[in-house]
């Protein structure tokens, strides 16, 4: 589909500021929609809502369908009588700028699970019956995901894998017993689910009504441990015992010798489309229902996908194995019709992956950064542009535009992009921003911290790095009136107001 042109940010939930350690689904989320709406952006892009597993990532969730507990705000539950206010009464001093998720995991879940324990004594007629309603309509995946984490919990943290025969074959029997053993565990975990999708629905119909769309991200693979694979362990390549025989991953290139070993068990593309797709249709049913637009990761390994041996330690000994291709394509677009879709269809391109695209209409990226190499015809420059992408000062998986400019790029690209920008350098960032506006693209999508001017002490996420990603914050004072209205001049001057204008 082809989008109206407007703008829009970037800003993960567990970002915002607030006193408990990471952002939430509070006041300071409807704060940042009332920023968004001042600033006349139309979209507000998210990375996965899911709950994080191993490195804290969202792109490694267990479970393509649940939400965060870490973003369900405590501050809400005191207002809507699921906590007594003296729950919050020792709430520990977190850091403001940083998230420590352990620190953070430690005191708030508890708390979640004390919810429940209020609420079966103290909910309201009304609240319970909310709640059964939720628990009946989400049936498709909140069972297994509830059993998935009280099972988790019971032995130790430890993955699915690792679990009695029984229960990681998913026989069940087993399941019966264990079920029945933690039945309020099951029950804790479901209601901590509604507590999220309740709150959750509060900001986006908040933004909705302020003209601002949210933009939700579906990684392409789902985490080894995940409830995911755990419950359909037949839709994946796995062996006998559960291993994968093989793994997803990326090939060596100029940024890595040895290429990304990203780990994650690739599909039976085969059964998923004797299924008619069955699951993937589910996915993006769901995710449809928690926002507007939906950001498609990794899409040319829906064409073609980097198959690398399960016993490797690295990517190099892998090959290309082709994906759906259109077949899936048509498959979403009969069960859910033309849905609002962008592609993250950066990485290693060919004709094909751009065909794919190109015959479904989908909007793919463009990255600003990766536009200034020397060469005129460089896909990424913006008058290269097809009206139909979305534009990038940068991504989650980058640099910072300042941070790019000071840390990463040669002596040659600071120099050609300070030229084709007309930029002096003394307000990088804004004039990075100005260039992504003034574009044809239809879309242009900036990062917070691209609009907060910070380097590289802003970034997201370092690919191929553990530990220390995904813990930045902004702090209340950062934001302020005036960014709000430089971007709003901007909209207006460069006409991408979109339906509102």
């Amino acid at each position: 589909m082809t989008f109206e042109r407007i703008a829009g940010v970037i800003l993960h939930p567990t970002s915002l500021p607030g006193r408990f350690g990471i952002g939430d689904l509070g006041a300071e989320a409807l704060a940042f929609v009332d920023f968004m709406a001042a600033a006349r952006q139309q979209l507000w892009q998210v990375l996965p809502l899911g709950p994080t597993g191993y490195g804290d990532s969202p792109y490694q969730s267990f479970s393509a369908f649940a939400g965060n507990p870490l973003l369900i705000s405590l501050d809400r539950l005191v207002e809507e009588g699921f906590l007594p206010a003296a729950a919050l009464a020792d709430t520990p001093s977190f850091s403001r700028d940083r998230i420590n998720y352990g620190a953070v995991m430690q005191y708030k879940l508890p708390l979640l699970k004390d919810a429940y324990a209020y609420f079966d004594q103290h909910g309201s007629p009304a609240q319970k019956e909310e709640f059964a309603r939720f628990a009946w309509e989400s049936g498709a995946w909140l069972h297994d995901y509830a059993l998935f984490m009280a099972l988790k919990e019971a032995h130790g943290g430890a993955p699915w894998y690792q679990w009695p025969a029984a229960l990681k074959d998913h026989q069940q029997d087993a399941l019966d017993g264990w079920e029945k053993k933690l039945q309020h565990e099951v029950l804790t975990h479901k209601f901590i689910q509604y507590l999220f999708f309740r709150q959750w629905s509060v900001v986006r119909q908040y933004a909705n009504e302020r003209h601002v769309r949210i933009m939700g991200d579906i990684p392409i693979f789902v985490a080894y441990d995940s409830c995911d694979l755990w419950a359909n362990r037949h839709l994946f390549q796995l062996d006998e015992a559960g291993r994968p025989t093989v793994v997803a991953g990326v090939p060596p290139d100029i940024y890595s010798a040895t290429g990304q070993l990203w780990g994650n068990p690739l599909y039976r593309w085969n059964v998923l489309a004797e299924q008619d797709y069955h699951w993937w249709i589910e996915r993006f049913r769901a995710t449809l229902q928690m926002v507007d637009v939906v950001r498609l990761d990794h899409f040319r390994g829906f064409e073609a996908y980097w198959e690398v041996p399960g016993d490797e330690s690295t990517a190099v000994n892998g090959r290309w194995v082709k994906g759906p291709g259109a077949h899936f394509f048509q498959a979403m677009r009969a069960a859910l019709g033309d849905f609002p879709i962008v592609v993250e269809d950066l990485g290693f391109l060919t004709p094909e992956v751009d065909a794919l695209r190109q015959q479904f209409s989908f909007p793919g990226m463009k990255v600003l950064q990766f536009a200034f190499d020397g060469n005129p015809e460089n896909a990424y420059l913006p008058h290269n542009y097809q009206r139909n992408c979305v534009v990038y000062t940068s991504t989650h998986d980058s640099d910072t535009a300042l941070g790019w400019f000071q840390d990463r790029a040669t002596p040659e690209e600071r120099d050609y992009v300070l030229k084709y920008s007309g930029s002096t350098g003394q307000d990088f960032a804004w004039d990075f921003i100005r260039l992504a506006y003034r574009s044809v693209a239809n879309i242009a999508m900036i990062n917070l911290q691209d609009i907060l001017r910070l380097g590289n002490e802003g970034r997201m996420n370092l690919p191929g790095s553990l530990g220390g990603n995904w813990n930045w914050r902004y702090q209340k004072e950062d934001l302020r009136p005036e960014h709000a209205a430089q971007l709003a001049e901007m909209v207006h001057l460069f006409g991408r107001e979109g339906a509102s204008a």
